[in-house]
């Protein structure tokens, strides 16, 4: 085997000279040839045989740092605290060769670089930078030997790491000040508008970060600090003149787009991580800072943008004011004040028309019902699209449309609550005949608004007895246009509401399915038992007690075509179950006549208290209050408004003495032979009766049971509880059904005190719970009897012409449940006659 090369120190530096000497030319651009895989490999072992040599001379140690003098970073070692184990002929030798080396380098690059300015120096630059990584990168090839055994070894910095050090040291300590301001007055020119050389300024910024050498230290401390409160005050002075001179849209075009073009600067020549504090400095000078005087503008404010509909405008707000802290707040103060405004226009409108109305004597129901309630839902359309569409459906305004709407649709209008006027709306809507005239879908449509606006009535358990009342007469009177409409919006005020809240309402309309079964099995007892059959069409209809609204009951004395009827439905029903005693209530009855007048026969549309009155007079020509009042075992008020609606109203079948308007117990009645109609078929309604009072009357009876129950339900589980901690949780705990009274909570914890449901604590203000029993009533059940009686008979017997015919008879019918029956068992009866 050939014995290794050796090679002398000197002749190697000599050659290894040559190789640096030829590397400088090349990056000059002086005339030179490239470097060649031989030039290469002739470098690389040159460098491995002189360690070689150094290390069989001086051992390892030297070696590294005979070498790394060769390299020329002797001094800098030095500067570390390393000596180099020399004597001090070769030490004299090395280290200054090193340093003709380094004096060589900075006598091209340093003055290069002074003489330069502005924009030419950081050209200058950058052709530096570049030239030295490259030179670092090739130096670093060509001593890769000891840069791999010898410097890994000792555990001392790589060559390439302490080439860019010596840059750093040498060159950016001295000149990083005058670049940092060139590069920010380029960065100021461009936001002028002037065109820059932006690969130039990304270019020097890197040599920031690269100084770095993985650390951002230098790029933030020596360039980002200072170019962000340029940035600052750059901004604060556009802002200053742009509020006074520009509009709020045209100011927040401005301002996104200097945001806009911040943001391109970033991704063209800034470093990443400069974004977020670079738009920071931005927002704040530009919408923080004149955040108020922004939005409170006179004429384009935030209230005007509302007020004029700029939807382009107001989501550009919210892209803006979204990005600082709690930029939205006082827009969505200011969006909550104006939908407040304009909702409570709305009600004013609807205040003043309904006086208009009541001054003129007309009917105020449809502005009431229809147009305001269609107005608001109108309302909430247009800003509830704002806040999702120019919003973003961001949660704050979602809370200030709720507040806002909360305020105005809990106030009333014309004497009727929101709460009233919501259930009429639904009612128009839903029933046969009603005033919204709409499609299916626009039906789907309108009351998935209108269960949205119920969320902003505090009353809602008064709104769901008003409903529950509408709903029951659409069902029971077969007035109710689509079934499925009905479930439909059952099923999203289950959702909006829970289900308790529509426990009652699905429970009625399930009763009708249920009641068709009954009808079924009660014509095939009829077909069964001809015998029992009355000659006549008979229709019953059983419904659950609990669910539907309770009705006055009243010991009517009907006709006797009617109590035949009756009594075949008892035998049938006693047959199903023998522990119900069906109560009858005629107060929401209906019957058909056919009145025999001299000018001709007519069919006449009555309630059951006017047929029963009308039938009377089959037998009697003349009859007085007292006498009618006494035959039918009615009470004052009911014949009253009976003999009012056959005497004073529209269509006078019965004929009054004395000839006035009103009914007194001193008056005497006829039956009118005479009367006539251009309609062969007529309705003769009763006078209304306002069941509002009676309907706010139940709620707040529902409401003091519901007090009740939250005081015992907190109390029982807390045990212990101060009187004021007491009523804050239970106005929690109903709040979600209506906004109870801390009067009325007060009142019920002291009746509670009263029948020992509660006591108080002797030596302090607290309650404690006593449990008591508690005395379950029975409950009544209410139900429609139907009777359609198809023989038509004539008074023979007086020698009459004139009369009344039977042809249909409806009334209620309450069930009460005997004491061994569940209270699930409780039926509604509704019987038809025919």
């Amino acid at each position: 085997m050939n014995e290794r090369k050796t090679i002398d120190l000197e002749q190697g530096w000599e050659f290894m000279q040559k190789g640096i000497t030829k590397l400088k030319n090349i990056l000059e651009g002086l005339p030179e040839p490239q470097f060649s895989s031989e030039d290469y490999m002739m470098l690389y072992t040159t460098i491995y045989n002189m360690c070689e040599v150094v290390a069989q001379k001086l051992g390892i140690l030297n070696s590294i740092r005979m070498v790394t003098c060769t390299f020329g970073l002797g001094e800098l070692m030095h500067s570390w605290g390393f000596s180099f184990g020399l004597d001090s002929k070769d030490r004299v030798k090395y280290v200054g060769r090193m340093r003709h080396l380094l004096v060589h380098i900075l006598n091209i690059v340093l003055p290069s670089l002074r003489e330069k300015h502005d924009e030419f120096m950081l050209r200058e630059l950058v052709k530096r930078w570049a030239n030295h990584k490259v030179m670092v990168r090739w130096l670093s090839r060509f001593f890769h030997y000891l840069d791999r055994y010898f410097i890994a070894r000792r555990s001392l910095p790589p060559l390439n790491e302490v080439g860019l050090t010596c840059f750093r040291d040498l060159v950016y300590q001295e000149l990083n000040g005058k670049v940092r301001d060139a590069v920010i007055s380029l960065i100021d020119q461009e936001r002028e508008g002037e065109q820059i050389d932006r690969a130039l300024l990304k270019n020097v910024l890197d040599i920031f970060v690269e100084i770095g050498m993985g650390q951002m230290d230098y790029y933030e401390n020596d360039f980002e600090a200072a170019m962000l409160k340029d940035t600052a005050a750059y901004y604060s002075r556009k802002a200053s003149n742009w509020i006074l001179e520009d509009s709020c849209p045209d100011y927040m075009l401005k301002a996104e787009e200097c945001l806009k073009r911040e943001k391109d600067r970033v991704s063209h020549y800034l470093h990443s991580s400069s974004e977020p504090k670079l738009l920071e400095k931005v927002q704040h000078e530009l919408l923080s800072v004149y955040a108020n005087q922004l939005l409170e503008k006179e004429h384009s404010g935030c209230h005007a943008l509302l007020r004029d509909d700029k939807v382009e405008d107001l989501s550009r707000m919210f892209r803006l004011f979204s990005k600082i802290p709690r930029g939205l707040d006082p827009v969505s103060g200011i969006f909550k004040q104006h939908v407040t405004a304009e909702g409570t226009a709305l009600v004013k409108q609807a205040e003043d028309a309904a006086s208009n109305k009541k001054a003129d004597k007309k009917d105020v129901v449809g502005l009431q019902e229809q147009v305001f309630v269609r107005k608001v839902i109108e309302l909430h359309d247009k800003y509830l699209a704002y806040v999702n569409d120019c919003f973003q459906n961001h949660t704050l305004f979602h809370k200030a449309l709720k507040e806002a709407f909360e305020v105005f649709c809990n106030k009333g209008v014309a004497g009727s609550s929101s709460a009233e006027l919501l259930a009429t709306f639904c009612d128009n809507i839903l029933k046969k005949g009603g005033s919204e005239k709409l499609s299916d879908e626009a039906i789907e449509e309108t009351l998935e608004k209108v269960v949205k606006l119920l969320a902003y009535i505090s009353d809602k358990d008064l709104f769901a007895e008003f409903y529950r009342k509408k709903l029951a007469r659409r069902l029971l009177f077969d007035k109710s246009a689509n079934d499925d409409h009905e479930r439909s919006i059952l099923t999203k005020l289950k959702q909006q509401c829970g289900g308790q809240f529509t426990s009652k309402m699905e429970g009625m309309v399930t009763d009708l399915t249920l009641a068709r079964e009954n009808q079924t099995s009660f014509e095939e007892y009829l077909s069964n038992n001809p015998n029992a059959n009355p000659g006549i069409d008979l229709t019953v209809t059983v419904l659950t007690t609990g669910f539907w609204p309770s009705y006055k009951s009243f010991d009517l004395n009907l006709p006797a075509e009617m109590v035949k009827c009756v009594e075949v439905f008892r035998e049938f029903y006693q047959i199903k179950t023998k522990h119900r005693k069906l109560t009858w209530i005629y107060s929401l009855g209906t019957c058909n006549l056919i009145g025999k007048f001299e000018p001709k026969t007519m069919e006449l549309i009555v309630t059951t208290y006017q047929a029963s009155a009308l039938l009377l007079f089959n037998s009697s020509d003349r009859l007085s209050y007292s006498e009618i009042m006494t035959q039918l075992n009615l009470t004052d008020d009911d014949v009253v408004r009976l003999l009012h609606s056959l005497s004073c109203a529209k269509y006078k079948i019965l004929n009054k003495e004395p000839n006035t308007k009103t009914i007194s117990p001193t008056d005497h009645f006829e039956f009118n032979s005479k009367f006539t109609d251009k309609m062969r078929r007529i309705k003769i309604p009763l006078p209304p009766v306002d069941e509002k009072k009676k309907v706010i009357e139940d709620v707040d009876k529902d409401r003091r049971y519901a007090i009740d129950a939250s005081i015992v339900r907190i109390m029982k589980s807390r045990k212990v509880l101060g009187h004021q901690q007491l009523v804050m949780e239970c106005v929690e705990q109903l709040g979600r059904m209506f906004k109870p009274d801390f009067k009325a909570i007060k009142k019920r914890i002291e009746d509670l005190i009263t029948r020992d449901y509660l006591e108080r604590d002797k030596e302090n203000p607290n309650f404690n719970l006593s449990i008591q029993a508690v005395n379950s009533t029975g409950l009544l059940v209410l139900g429609i009897m139907e009777v359609v009686i198809s023989k038509i008979r004539s008074n023979k017997a007086n020698g009459k012409i004139c009369g009344f015919d039977v042809m249909i008879v409806r009334s209620f019918v309450e069930i009460k449940v005997a004491k061994s029956e569940r209270e699930e068992a409780c039926l509604l009866a509704v019987a038809t006659y025919s």
